[in-house]
């Protein structure tokens, strides 16, 4: 099997488990479910910054990422709020994700910037549309002009 044949569905793969990963994330902070906020089993009070609005972000543009949908532009926006989550709350602590508990900031971070370079992959609402602008303006084309 040639690496080639597997790049788009693995990529695919990769970018709906850390979109759903990102999403169950938004949703126990936002929420309360799945342990609550850091495992508190409650939400975080309506507009706490910046927890709640990192909570959003990770709702909103996690779902967008987990469904391929303006996925580059989303998965951007999920890296650097991580990027910002680690600098800001974790690294002030120790530089060292293992010392100052930023790991996930620190691979979420660099996961959605692999994804906003590389793209959403074959299995994504962006492809789809994609191919479908692409094949209409192949319909719609005029004939070539004989003479």
């Amino acid at each position: 099997m040639k690496s080639d044949q597997i790049r788009e569905p693995v990529l695919s793969l990769f970018r709906i488990v850390t979109g759903l990963l990102f999403v169950c994330h938004g949703a126990a902070t936002i929420f309360g479910v799945l342990g609550g906020n850091r495992g508190t089993g409650h939400a975080v009070a309506f507009g706490t910054w910046p927890s709640w609005w990192a909570a959003a972000i990770q709702l909103v543009f996690g779902a967008l990422v987990l469904a391929g949908l303006l996925t580059r532009v989303s998965a951007l926006l999920c890296s650097g709020s991580m990027a910002y989550a680690y600098f800001v709350v974790h690294a002030p602590q120790n530089l060292f994700p293992l010392l100052n508990g930023g790991e996930a900031a620190a691979m979420f971070c660099w996961s959605f910037f692999l994804i906003a370079v590389f793209g959403p992959g074959a299995w994504a609402l962006d492809t789809l549309i994609h191919r479908m602008r692409h094949h209409d303006v192949e319909a719609y084309s005029p004939a070539p002009v004989q003479a």
